[in-house]
Parts: structure tokens; C-alpha cells; sequence
């Protein structure tokens, strides 16, 4: 019965969503209901503890919603300035393929931005992005939400793995750099899969002839892009720790894609196009705008973020002027809600619109009717998102009550443990992903399970770093069907109400790459362990 109740964060936003095909507004809505009621009546959970809950769920809402309106404010604005459409040109120039633009664009750019931001920026950058190409709105948003994966692992400099084993008793550089490395082992077995998974998803679904043919003969180049991508990774982790594993990565494998593409290395001569929205007529130019002159602002949002956290004083002076968190909230030490104002991607992204303004020469006129324009688009989404933060912080808070009860997540992963410890090495990276699920972040999760999966490993004698490494895999594979992030991006393209179809999309590939971690993991064990 516990058990249950403590899975209903988990079980009911699934029922609604995907069995029952719910929008994410009623489905979260009367989720958010019945796991506060489970808190009470169940839990033990006081009213004050639910109302802070509440609360934090709200502010973080704020937080979430700007970033959002930031993402769409840009592009919006380079709609106006024609630089979508130059964009759109350079692409063809390096191949009118979709499957080609959808790495480059959704993996390897997304994984760019994942480096140097996290919490969920690259989706709602890539997802709008890649609509503006062309590609019909639920194609990219699957995409951008599967390939916002690998990454992930590593997030903003480094932070899954900085901050979530940051609570470990023998928490230092040694065990950060180690799981570092551990990870990239475990990806050169299953993250090099991802690029064919994505492309995989893409034509099963999205596909209208010849569906075989069209996945097979892309994965030279696919498995090429893959083991690039995992490879430098696993260089730059040993070399450099951490924090630029993702950004240089993506980098690296940025340059390899696009030089192999635009010479065709490894790619059929035929160009996939089922996924190309019908009724789009890309809009000729009224100028010749140079390439980089359009890219510009997206490059902006890069060196940005990588300035903000990355050079001391800056990240200092964005982090502490003008801080809107929200700390104790109602004298409870354990819940708060950050929001360095200037620090958010929100406030970058918005800056990055400024600055295409100006490097564009076009007229403010076209910024402020973008900004209008995003408003419109946002304006239903927070209710939704207030519905489903509530609920993921009355779970996480649920370790407050008058019952003497562990909190929900740690009473799921105990369980979990006592049935399944012979078997978690395959078991680990669910676990990871199931607390990205709910909570919507890779670090979140690690931090909540990273002392139980290590306790785990010490009792079962399995090697920690291996555990702790399939733990931050598995909650990077948990952001494909994170509730909140299916919601944010359905947001930015303007397709509310089909969060369940999306997550039914995701899902497949979210446990597939769980399950090749798994293998991975049991695998470098028997080898080497």
C-alpha cells in the first residue's frame, strides 16, 4: 500500500497523460490533486508543509516560464529579421537531408547549449528552431527531447555530477573525476547508440515508405557522428574533469558533421524528407544576410552562458545581483526555490534577441511584436506547469511529516533495493531515470539517489563508481520523458495538449538507453572488476 502511494507521483501523471491520452493541463491538474491528498491522508504531510510545497512549485514555475519566453523571444525575432530563413539556406547548402539537420541541429547544437546551460534550455531552443526550418512541431519536439540525452549527464559545467554527489560522505575531485570517466566508459557502449536511436524514432514514426532502408543506410554516418561525440568525450573527461565534457564534445562532433555532410562522407545520395511540414514555403530574403550574421545571436547565447559560468567575477556579479530565490520558504531550511535573475538563460536568451537587433539592423519594432507574440504563446502553459511542480515538490517534500516516514523517493528506492539488489547494475540507471521523471533534472535525481545507490553498491560489493555513473546516465535518459520539459516544449512550438502522444514517443528510447547503460555497466564489471 505504501509502496503505491509513494509511486503515485509516477503512476497517475502516466494513466492520464499517456494510457489516458489526457492534455497535460487536466491531467497534471487532477494528478497534483491526488498525490497532495496521498501526502496528507497517507504520508502524514502537514498543511503548511503542502502550502510551502505549493509555493516552491509556483516560483519555480516563474523560473521555467521565463526561460521559455526567452527561448521564443529569439527566435521570434530572427523570424522577423530573416535570419531563420538564412539559416534554413545554410543548412540546405550543407544537406536538405532532415535526418542530417536533425543531428546537427538537435544533438550535436543542442548538446551545446546543454553544456553550457542545462535545466532543459536546449529543447526549447532546438524544438522552435527546427519547426522554422520546416520540420512539422511534433517531430521536433521528440527529437529535441531525445537527443537532449547524452549531454545531460554532464548538463551546465559540469553540474549533474558536481552537485548531484555533492552529499556523498567522500564527495572531493577524486570521486567526481572518477565518475566522470565512468560515465564516458559506459557511453562508448551505449550513449554512441543515441544519434541511431534518434534517427530510428524519427522514421518508425514520422516515416512513409521504405521505412528499413531509410534507417540502415544512415548508420555509417550515425555511427560515425556517435563514436565522435562519445570518444572525445571520454578524452576530454580524463583530460580536463567534468565540467567541458559536453561542450567540447558537441563541438568536436559539430565539425565533424558538418564537414562529412556538406562533402556527403558516409551518407546515401537520396535526401529524406518525410518529416517536412507540407504547407512550409521558406520566405526569400530581402537582403543577402551573411551566414554567420544570422547564427551570431545562437553563438551569443553560447559564449553568454560559457562567460556566466565559467569566468569567476561574472558568474559572481550574474549570481548575486538582482537574486529573486526564495529561501526557507516558511521557515522550512530544506525548501527553496533559486532564481539568480540575471544569471538564468531566460535573461541571456533575451539578451541574445537585443543583440540580433543590432548586428541584424533591424528595427526594435520587430523585438517588441516577437515579445508580444511569445506572451501569446506561453500564456496557457503555467498553469500546467504550476499542476505539475506542485506535485513533484510535495513528493520530494514528503519526508516532512508526522508519520516518521522517509521521504516517498527514498521509501521507492529502498524497495527497490531490498527486491532487486542482485540484479542492479541493470537495475541503476531506472532508478535515475525515474527520479529525473518526476522531478524534472538530472541533478535533482542524482542528489536524491546517489547515497542510496552507493549504500547499494558498498552492500552488494559492486564496483561505486560504475553504480554511481549508471545513476547520472540514467537521469540524463530520464529527461526524454520528464513531465515539465514535455510541457515547456510543447509549449515553444504551440502545441498544447499533446504532451501524452509526445512521452508515448520518448518513452521507447528513454528505456532503451537504461537498458544499454545496464549492459554496459555489467559488461566494464565482469572485464575489469
Amino acid at each position: 500500500m505504501m509502496l503505491f502511494v509513494a509511486f503515485s507521483a509516477v503512476i497517475v501523471p502516466f494513466i492520464f497523460l499517456v494510457l489516458l491520452r489526457m492534455s497535460a493541463l487536466k491531467g497534471m491538474i487532477i494528478s497534483a490533486f491526488i498525490v497532495t491528498f496521498l501526502g496528507i491522508f497517507v504520508w502524514g504531510m502537514q498543511g503548511h508543509v503542502i502550502l510551502a510545497s505549493m509555493l516552491q512549485g509556483t516560483h519555480k514555475t516563474l523560473t521555467i516560464l521565463y526561460i521559455l519566453f526567452g527561448a521564443l523571444v529569439l527566435l521570434n525575432t530572427l523570424r522577423q529579421t530573416g535570419a531563420v530563413t538564412r539559416i534554413n539556406e545554410g543548412f540546405k547548402k550543407i544537406s536538405g537531408d532532415m535526418r542530417v539537420q536533425v543531428i546537427i541541429v538537435a544533438f550535436l547544437f543542442g548538446s551545446l547549449i546543454e553544456g553550457a546551460s542545462g535545466f532543459g534550455t536546449p529543447a526549447m531552443v532546438t524544438a522552435p528552431l527546427m519547426v522554422a526550418l520546416g520540420i512539422r512541431p511534433m517531430i521536433a519536439v521528440v527529437t529535441a527531447l531525445i537527443a537532449d540525452s547524452v549531454a545531460v549527464s554532464f548538463g551546465a559545467v559540469g553540474t549533474p555530477v558536481l552537485v548531484g554527489l555533492s552529499t556523498l560522505n567522500d564527495a572531493d575531485s577524486s570521486l567526481f573525476q572518477a565518475t566522470a570517466e565512468r560515465i564516458t566508459t559506459l557511453d562508448l557502449l551505449s550513449g554512441i547508440f543515441i544519434p541511431i536511436i534518434l534517427i530510428a524514432t524519427l522514421i518508425i514514426f514520422f516515416g512513409k515508405t521504405n521505412k528499413l532502408k531509410s534507417i540502415v543506410e544512415m548508420i555509417p554516418w550515425l555511427a560515425c557522428i556517435g563514436f565522435i561525440y562519445v570518444a572525445s568525450s571520454f578524452a576530454y573527461a580524463f583530460l580536463f574533469g567534468p565540467e567541458f565534457v559536453a561542450i567540447l564534445g558537441s563541438l568536436t562532433g559539430l565539425i565533424v558533421a558538418v564537414v562529412t555532410a556538406s562533402k556527403g562522407w558516409l551518407l546515401p545520395k537520396n535526401e529524406w524528407k518525410d518529416g517536412f511540414d507540407d504547407s512550409y514555403a521558406p520566405t526569400k530574403s530581402e537582403h543577402d544576410m551573411p551566414l554567420l550574421t544570422a547564427w551570431a545571436p545562437y553563438l551569443m547565447v553560447v559564449i553568454l552562458l560559457l562567460l556566466t559560468r565559467t569566468v569567476p567575477l561574472i558568474k559572481d556579479f550574474t549570481t548575486q545581483v538582482l537574486d529573486l530565490s526564495w529561501n526557507q520558504i516558511l521557515g522550512f531550511e530544506t525548501i527553496s526555490s533559486d532564481w539568480e535573475f540575471l544569471y538564468s538563460p531566460g535573461t541571456i536568451l533575451l539578451l541574445s534577441a537585443l543583440f540580433a537587433i543590432l548586428i541584424q539592423r533591424k528595427s526594435f519594432k520587430d523585438l517588441s511584436q516577437a515579445s508580444v507574440e511569445s506572451l501569446n504563446t506561453i500564456k496557457t502553459t503555467g498553469i500546467t506547469l504550476v499542476a505539475t511542480l506542485v506535485m513533484v515538490h510535495v513528493f520530494i517534500n514528503s519526508g516532512i511529516n508526522t508519520s516518521d516516514l522517509i521521504s516517498m523517493p527514498e521509501y521507492i528506492a529502498e524497495n527497490m533495493s531490498k527486491y532487486l539488489g542482485p540484479i542492479w547494475l541493470f537495475v541503476a540507471p531506472f532508478l535515475g531515470a525515474l527520479g529525473s521523471f518526476i522531478t524534472g533534472s538530472a541533478t535533482v535525481s542524482t542528489l536524491t539517489f546517489s547515497p542510496i545507490q552507493l549504500n547499494i553498491a558498498q552492500s552488494i560489493g559492486a564496483e561505486p563508481y560504475t553504480v554511481l555513473a549508471a545513476q547520472i546516465i540514467g537521469a540524463a535518459a530520464g529527461n526524454m520523458i520528464c513531465v515539465h520539459n514535455v510541457v515547456a516544449v510543447c509549449a515553444v512550438v504551440n502545441m498544447p495538449g499533446k504532451e501524452g502522444s509526445v512521452i508515448r514517443k520518448t518513452l521507447g528510447p528513454a528505456l532503451l538507453y537504461c537498458l544499454l547503460v545496464g549492459l554496459s555497466a555489467y559488461i566494464i564489471t565482469s572485464i575489469f572488476f
